[in-house]
């Protein structure tokens, strides 16, 4: 009996236990750096040096300095991403889903070689075209100064174009799923193409949307690269930027309580919008990737 136990047992580790060693390693890679922030944040003394990973004491001292210091505009910044994130995110999904709809409705001239177009560039990061990026805007605003460089409007404009490539792609490919007989009835019924991607096509499209959405609203929020960019005056930097500066500026050990404490509260904010719309996930990214 014993020897068949053990036998027992080996096979399960052989069969399953690997599976446990693997899914206990990725926890750790996970939840480590976030349990360090977490600690970090709450450090009263708030340097990177007097941090461990189980916090001793608790205090709130960096999260008041944080919203205290009037050289720490947190503020600003906060209100300066959301300024760039929701128009950003609200205007490429609404161009994203008109020309996806275009795409999966409609038969065109250069249809197929405009789809193929935005598949190759998803396949480029976005910070391979900083400096034409920052040359042409830097023309732009020689002519229209509101929309050039170091403004909310230029930066906006280029998240919403980033945007544009793979949430149109999704959204076709969930569009497609949309049985064509409901456009047809619709149409017999008197409906233009208007009414019926407003009142028929949106309203089933909701769970794409919704992931769509999140994919821009997150990316316009956690990017640094291009916001660094566009963006240099202090006040009118967002949060990945202005808290950046806190460690750059200043000395990054004393100031790590705070920079974890606003990095604490600005995931908060994404991870708010994560559980809101959860149940849209998975269904929006299957329905999106199936047709293409």
């Amino acid at each position: 009996m014993a020897t068949q136990a053990r036998r027992k047992r080996s096979n399960w580790v052989a069969e399953f236990g690997w599976r446990h060693l693997v899914a206990v390693a990725v926890l750790v890679f996970g939840l480590v750096p976030i349990l360090y922030v977490v600690s970090a944040a709450f450090n009263p003394k708030g340097t990177l040096s007097a941090t461990s990973l189980v916090p001793t004491d608790l205090s709130l001292v960096s999260f008041d300095r944080l919203f205290s210091d009037p050289n720490i505009p947190f503020g600003s910044w906060f209100a300066n991403s959301l300024m760039i994130a929701i128009p950003a995110a609200f205007l490429s999904i609404l161009i994203s889903s008109l020309a996806a709809y275009a795409f999966s409705r409609f038969r065109f001239k250069g249809r197929r070689g405009m789809l193929l177009f935005l598949l190759l560039i998803q396949m480029f990061p976005a910070f391979l075209s900083v400096v034409a990026l920052y040359l042409i805007f830097g023309a732009i605003g020689e002519f229209y100064p509101v929309a050039g460089l170091n403004t909310k409007l230029g930066l906006m404009l280029v998240y919403m174009g980033g945007a544009l490539g793979v949430s149109t792609w999704l959204m076709k490919g969930f569009f497609d799923t949309i049985p064509k007989e409901l456009d047809e009835a619709a149409t017999i019924d008197g409906a233009s193409h208007a009414q019926i991607f407003f009142g028929m096509i949106l309203p089933l499209a909701a769970p794409i949307i919704a992931i769509s959405g999140i994919l821009a609203f997150v990316g316009t929020m956690n990017d640094f690269i291009l916001a660094s960019l566009f963006l240099t005056d202090r006040p009118e930097m967002t949060l990945a930027v202005g808290l950046k500066t806190l460690t750059a500026d200043n000395s990054p050990a004393s100031y790590f309580g705070i920079f974890a404490a606003g990095t604490l509260l600005t995931s908060v904010l994404t991870v708010g919008v994560f559980m809101s719309l959860q149940r849209y996930i998975v269904s929006g990214l299957t329905g999106g990737a199936v047709k293409g």
